[in-house]
């Protein structure tokens, strides 16, 4: 059993049919309570989105990766192509409803189409579509699987932002994958005390080795204003010897490492 983002329709049901096909899935309203039903043992693994290649990261999903006791054991890449769903016309609509990073993934088209519409934001894209399929005064940003599911004609689609618009998804589950010779490894470090060179320092015993670092993002740990936690992803397994000595050179000079898994890169 897989948990994702809900309902029917989501941009997260693709990602994780396209991780496993057969899968049974269970829907959760938000990306939160996708997590919680890991942690409650409800399903075996979840889904949830990580970052956009538009709009960047999903910073709740950041979060909860610090906050909880997660392993990621894969990611799915997912070509985003939005469409604008509706059972009325374009006339009709009073209300263009999305996702947060819909919304913001179709700006330019809004603002150029629909200046004075009103815009509202819901936990999911597919949970706007059904909305949609209730009023003909609603529209939807979702997919075009969205329009078939909830009965919406397609008013305009791919009106992303920019073409090539991709999410990727993480799965978050139990065990480490063994290593498959194309993989990445996910970690936080927490510097503790901050000091000049330090984040180089770290980044430098990664250069030394030529170990390549595919993504570096920082997030407030929330305690006080100016204090971060680094997330780093890099090519290589934890079972990889170099990786595994340079973590090892790491813990030594962090307050803290956390290693949230080593899994398949996607292709």
């Amino acid at each position: 059993m897989i948990g994702t983002l809900g309902p029917k329709g989501s941009y997260s049901e693709k990602a994780a049919l396209q991780w496993n096909h057969k899968a049974d899935l269970r829907f959760y309203d938000d990306i939160f309570d996708t997590v919680d039903a890991l942690l409650r043992k409800e399903v075996e693994c979840s889904i949830v989105p990580i970052e956009n290649s538009l709009e960047g990261s999903i910073t709740l999903t950041l979060d909860l990766l610090l906050e909880h006791q997660l392993k990621i054991t894969g990611e799915v890449i997912v070509q985003i192509r939005h469409c604008l769903l509706s059972r009325g016309k374009p006339e009709d609509i009073k209300v263009i409803m999305s996702h947060p990073q819909g919304l913001s993934q179709c700006r330019k088209y809004i603002k150029n189409h629909f200046k004075e519409i009103e815009i509202r934001s819901s936990p999911s894209t597919s949970l706007s579509a059904k909305l949609a399929s209730e009023s003909k005064e609603i529209a939807a940003i979702a997919s075009a699987e969205s329009a078939k599911m909830y009965g919406l004609d397609i008013l305009n689609e791919n009106i992303q932002d920019v073409n090539e618009n991709f999410t990727r998804f993480i799965v978050i589950g139990k065990t480490t994958p063994s290593p498959t010779g194309n993989d990445k490894t996910s970690i936080i470090v927490y510097l503790e005390k901050n000091r000049p060179g330090a984040l180089y320092e770290i980044l430098g015993e990664f250069a030394g080795r030529n170990i390549d670092l595919t993504r570096i993002e920082s997030r407030p740990t929330k305690k006080i204003l100016g204090d971060y936690v680094f997330y780093i992803d890099i090519k290589g397994h934890i079972e990889d010897k170099i990786i595994k000595e340079t973590l090892t050179k790491i813990k030594g000079k962090v307050g803290m490492l956390k290693i949230l898994g080593s899994y398949p890169a996607a292709k």
